[in-house]
């Protein structure tokens, strides 16, 4: 049990509107949802299905009207988004602890790790390398020669931290993450391409968390950084020598080309991508699937490829849906043209 509704309300600093001895087995989505489990809704539309879904209780943002005597029981918050974070926070399974290296571990002799450090099987630490305390280097996962690892940072099965790359402290890197792999640096020589060598570093500040199977390559010269508290999703691409701000969301499957930089609070919606060399500004939006072709100003919203301001590319996607009803009107108009011809 998870208990009571009203022990969860007091969990979330929310108040209960009908019985709050009820008990709370599981928290579920509406169409998931069972005569032990609580539900939750942001609007109103969401608030009528959880009204008639199997859930016992419901848990509702204070700006949705409820009426007098819902139907079921109720835990009224200010965000509900926020408190349906911090109740499914304590569902996750506990970081690992250590102290711990299991016996297939390998550990350099030069290596700085700290003593609490929790080593699962197959994890490497290379020459040099350091790892502060708290941290937790998951199953198969790499940190490279001269790698510093702060406190209290998460490696999950087999990310990777390449040679000299620096990472913060409470980073979360999820399973196949690779950090520091070489950037994609090529110049034609007599016909042929040649390796611009990559000898920079990647640095990830504080809090940043990295999706699965997401890349960040090394710089050319120098370092390619994420800023403090960014969260990236699954399978982004980072190019060599692009400069991610704080706080920024960066939704999967995007991707940007070397020497891209974004400024703090900037949001990429999935399956965006830039051409490298230019500036997205703090607080921008970007629309999911849009070309970024050259800069985005400051809390701008933009959509489309080539990107533009995200009105103007709804004003042009309705012209671009009456096209055919022109095309037919035109066409109507020139065989009346030709009929009315001498």
């Amino acid at each position: 049990m998870l208990g009571t509704l009203q022990e969860l309300a007091e969990r979330v600093g929310g108040r209960v509107v009908g019985d709050g001895a009820i008990a709370i087995y599981r928290i579920a989505a509406v169409d998931e949802s069972t005569d032990d489990a609580l539900t939750f809704a942001t609007d109103e539309r969401y608030l009528a299905s959880a009204m008639a879904s199997r859930a016992a209780a419901v848990l509702v943002d204070a700006a949705v009207p409820i009426g007098d005597g819902p139907a079921k029981p109720m835990i009224v918050v200010e965000n509900a988004r926020l408190a349906l974070a911090r109740l499914l926070r304590g569902l996750r399974p506990p970081k690992p602890a250590g102290p711990f290296r299991h016996p297939s571990a390998i550990v350099d002799a030069t290596a700085d790790v700290a003593g609490d450090v929790f080593l699962d099987a197959m994890a490497y630490v290379g020459p040099g390398a350091r790892i502060g305390r708290g941290s937790v280097i998951g199953v198969g996962a790499h940190v490279g020669a001269r790698t510093t690892i702060g406190e209290d940072t998460w490696l999950h099965p087999r990310a990777t931290v390449l040679d000299e790359c620096v990472v913060g402290n409470r980073v979360v890197l999820h399973a196949g993450s690779v950090i520091g792999s070489e950037g994609f640096g090529w110049a034609f020589v007599d016909g042929r391409l040649e390796r611009i060598p990559q000898v920079g570093n990647v640095v990830l500040d504080d809090e940043v968390e990295i999706g699965a199977n997401t890349c960040i390559d090394r710089a050319q010269t120098g370092s390619t950084r994420v800023g403090r508290g960014t969260k990236i999703d699954n399978l982004v691409q980072v190019g060599h020598n692009c400069q991610i701000g704080r706080h920024c969301a960066v939704a999967s499957q995007s991707g940007f080309a070397g020497s891209t930089t974004l400024g703090d609070f900037v949001k990429v919606a999935g399956q965006s991508g830039t051409r490298g060399h230019m500036r997205i500004g703090s607080g921008a939006t970007i629309a999911g699937k849009t070309g970024v072709w050259g800069d985005v100003a400051d809390g701008a919203t933009v959509s489309g490829n080539p990107a533009r301001d995200h009105r103007d590319q709804l004003k042009r996607e309705v012209m671009i849906r009456s096209l055919p009803k022109l095309v037919a009107r035109v066409d109507a108009l020139e065989r009346e043209r030709k009929r009315e011809a001498p």
